[in-house]
């Protein structure tokens, strides 16, 4: 079993009788250093875990608001070997759970070794790539166990049982349950049967299901809280970065969304 700052703040999210709540960005949007301070405003409103996106040029599971995010991190040069830095430049002052979710392409040219080996040595914790099946995840899985991060894959309500109880026994960290057939994007409702597919996936593991896609909203958070591990926040927070028109105003909206979102 792998452990690393994602297992120790589930234990401790569990201890505390807590849910976990995941907030992600786009690695580079607005910018280099405009990342670093997101992160920073938001471990500093109690975040437990932070995905950062690696932007990608052709992101299949991501809706128009993250598109656009990535499209723009590319624009001002965001690569691999910058995303590592900021990975390591977080690490040096947080111990937050650092998470990357990154397109299979990005991590294939980088080379799966080094990759591994890089990434540990910055301090990321996790790995989510989905558009990697889990048959033809296994040297990446093998190369990032071996650093001791964690390979967290994808379940959606389409995911047959057999499916799921084979993707519970290689992914490690927590289970992303995506809770509706799409892309991710704010929406006024989470997919049906949530109840009913989150229990499912639940009786085929002990690890924690979160549950993405999305959740936009107060009232989603807490629909999800009653029958998962912890939520995953990604589009609603891109959002008010494009809103914002100065940093301030982005820390009091930060800060008021994030209040909104976790007092349930």
């Amino acid at each position: 079993m792998i452990e690393n700052r994602i297992t120790k703040k589930n234990t401790q999210l569990l201890r505390d009788k807590k849910k976990a709540f995941v907030a992600y960005l786009s690695a580079g949007f607005p910018d280099f250093d405009s990342t670093y301070e997101l992160v920073d405003m938001l471990i500093h409103n109690k975040v437990d875990f932070i995905e950062l996106g690696m932007p990608f040029s052709d992101p299949v599971a991501d809706g128009p608001i993250i598109q656009q995010s990535s499209a723009k991190a590319l624009q001002k040069g965001m690569n691999m070997i910058k995303y590592l830095k900021l990975i390591k430049m977080i690490r040096m002052k947080f111990d937050v759970p650092l998470i990357m979710m990154s397109y299979y392409n990005p991590i294939f040219k980088y080379g799966i070794e080094k990759f591994a080996r890089n990434a540990a040595i910055a301090g990321l914790d996790g790995v989510i790539v989905p558009d990697l099946p889990p048959e033809e995840s296994a040297a990446l899985n093998k190369a990032l166990s071996r650093k001791s991060i964690s390979q967290i894959f994808l379940i959606s309500p389409l995911t047959s049982p057999e499916r799921i109880k084979k993707i519970s026994k290689i992914s490690s960290g927590f289970i992303y349950y995506v809770s509706l057939a799409g892309v991710t994007g704010t929406r006024n409702t989470l997919g049906k049967n949530l109840s009913k597919q989150v229990g499912r996936i639940k009786k085929a593991t002990k690890t924690p299901v979160f549950v993405g896609f999305g959740v936009s909203k107060p009232e989603h958070v807490k629909k999800v809280n009653k029958v998962a591990d912890g939520v995953i926040v990604g589009s609603a927070i891109i959002k008010i970065i494009n809103k914002s028109i100065n940093k301030q105003q982005l820390k009091i909206e930060i800060s008021r969304f994030m209040r909104l979102m976790q007092n349930n």
